[in-house]
This record gives C-alpha cells, structure tokens and sequence, in this order.
C-alpha cells in the first residue's frame, strides 16, 4: 500500500524542510533504535539513538568509497568541515549496479508534537510499519507512531530501525 502525502505536498522535496516554516519548539525527543546490525553501526555503534533536533535527515553516504575493493576510506577524514552535511546519520552501502538507499532518503520532522516521516524524493522509498512511503522520486510522508518499523530503501535493505517516543495519546492507523 502506499501512503500518498498531504494535499498540496510538493512532489519533489528540495534540501530544506517541507515544514521548515513550522514552530518546533513543541517538539520533544525521540528515538531511533536499531534493529539490525547494520542500523546500529550507522547509529555509531549503539542500538539507539536520541533525537532532538528537527528535521532529523538520513541518506547514503555518497563520499565513501573502496580502495583496490579491500580499503575502505575513512569518509570522516576527507571532511573539512567547509560545507554542512547533507544528512544527520549516513548510512553505508556497497558501490553496485543497484543502489537501494538514496543520499538525500527521509527526515523525521515534529509539529505540535507529531512525528513525521518525510521521504525526500528517493528512489525506491522507505518502508513504515509495512506502508511503503515515497519511492520513484515522488516523495511523500507519513504520521510516525510509537514502534513503528522504518525500512530504509526497499524490503531487502539491512538498516532497519524502530521509531520511539513518548507517547501522549495514541492514534488509530489508517
């Protein structure tokens, strides 16, 4: 099932944020807690991650790369700091002919204390709680709610994450 965006949502997200002109001082914190391994490592190594500031990006790191197929470069190294990153947490995948992870993916976004998954035009979309959101550079978004599974890139993708928050009331699916 796809879940198409708002009304009036634009079909391809530019780098700022869609609800960037929103108040976020409503916003309170959130988790991402990695389920697989490969979420974790892209978390820095830890099973979860707190978010507090908003929009929260994620996407393909686009500057790694392989040496002779066996070294890896350190992509923190070859920063310098003279331009700001595209994303709040990049996520690794191996250089082939089908890439599953886009470098500019999905936000998480808060607006009067709601989650938002906001795809931002990738390729193949992101998976929540089984609804596949965005994909083919259309963009899209989603309410989060507490415990949903978010899938990045397509059903085999290894980064797979839980999103938690505290929550005030709970609110039906759709």
């Amino acid at each position: 099932m796809y879940r198409s965006g708002a009304p009036g949502f634009q079909s391809r997200i530019p780098y700022t944020s869609v609800l960037a002109d929103a108040t976020l001082s409503s916003c309170s914190e959130a988790r991402l807690v990695a389920v697989t391994d490969e979420a974790a490592q892209a978390l820095g190594g830890t099973r979860e991650l707190r978010v507090t500031q908003f929009p929260f990006r994620v996407g393909r790191e686009r500057r790694s790369y392989l040496t002779n197929d066996t070294l890896r470069v350190d992509v923190q190294q070859r920063r310098r700091g003279e331009a700001l990153p595209d994303n709040d947490v990049y996520l690794h995948e191996e250089p082939s002919s089908t890439l599953h992870i886009s470098g500019a993916h999905f936000s998480i976004e808060c607006v009067d204390k709601r989650f938002f998954l906001v795809d931002r035009g990738s390729a193949c979309g992101t998976m929540v709680a089984g609804d596949l959101i965005g994909g083919n550079r259309k963009g899209g978004r989603t309410e989060l709610r507490d415990d949903d599974e978010v899938i990045v890139g397509t059903g085999r993708s290894r980064y797979i994450f839980r999103f938690r928050f505290p929550s005030v009331e709970s609110s039906p699916r759709i």
